[in-house]
């Protein structure tokens, strides 16, 4: 049986689902647990994520924890925290009834319009009968929800407000990314680190330098622009270079994969 379409928890492309119909099979289901099953606004990505398997893990305990309400994301611009922060959020959609909701902070010039940045992500407005901080105040009070904060490095001053809206609803959770931590009280902090990268010194075989995680986004990238692109003898000392170069960070990797074009060819000997 076609089920249609559906958007799973990867954020990715849709997948079509089917259900299998035999004699000795159950046929009613609960439905299906999909992004279409949750209140959220986690955007859809166009690629998938690649790599992340274990911070996605860890995130997802720590945040899943009672001890944890509010959890940083922090690392150098293009580490990958927002990715990381999304697909931790879309596997932790169970664990809040009321929504997830993702709210970016980049364009935000001055600490006062975080509250009403975090108000307009759950579509409310001010009203003359009551202050919008004290509108959304009652609002999450009585709410199980998780909020994921992008970019909050913009307005590190607006920190405090955070802490003040944790305080007044204890079903709700926030996670944050940021270049550096918000320095708030109970406040936990993962860094995010590079993607695995081969050891030049020790090159691996060809077969086990695809399986480090930065060689494998490489891969990926690249064969979105030219899908027979592979690893050959020839081109791995190219593409490990390019991974260590680049620190292993994510955004910095896909920019150099747009430009397979310049590694070598058979032949060809890789230079600077």
């Amino acid at each position: 049986m076609d089920l249609g379409e559906r958007h799973l928890k990867d954020l990715f492309r849709p997948e079509k689902v089917f259900q299998l119909l035999a004699p000795v099979l159950p046929s009613e289901f609960p439905p299906l647990r999909t992004l279409d099953a949750y209140r959220n606004n986690l955007p859809l990505q166009p690629t998938p994520i690649i790599g992340r398997e274990k911070e996605v893990s860890e995130v997802y305990d720590l945040l899943g924890g009672e001890a944890t309400r509010l959890l940083t994301l922090t690392g150098p611009g293009g580490t990958g925290k927002t990715r990381l922060a999304l697909q931790a959020a879309a596997d932790l959609l169970d664990d809040f009834p009321d929504g997830t909701f993702f709210a970016q902070l980049a364009t935000l010039t001055e600490a006062e319009l975080l509250i009403p940045a975090i108000a307009e992500t759950l579509g409310m407005k001010e009203t003359a009968e009551q202050p919008l901080d004290e509108s959304l105040k009652d609002y999450l009070s009585e709410r199980r929800m998780l909020l994921v904060l992008d970019n909050f490095e913009q307005v590190l001053e607006a920190a405090p407000a955070a802490t003040e809206l944790l305080a007044v609803a204890p079903g709700l959770k926030v996670l944050a990314t940021s270049r550096a931590p918000l320095g708030l009280y109970g406040e936990h902090v993962y860094p995010v680190p590079p993607l695995s990268m081969p050891d030049l010194k020790r090159p691996p075989t060809l077969e086990r330098l695809t399986q480090y995680e930065a060689v494998g986004l490489f891969v990926e990238r690249a064969r979105a622009l030219k899908p027979d692109f592979s690893i050959t003898n020839e081109s791995a000392p190219a593409v490990a270079e390019i991974c260590v170069r680049l620190d292993g960070l994510p955004l910095a990797i896909e920019l150099a994969a747009a430009r397979i074009k310049m590694l070598p060819r058979p032949g060809r000997c890789y230079t600077d």
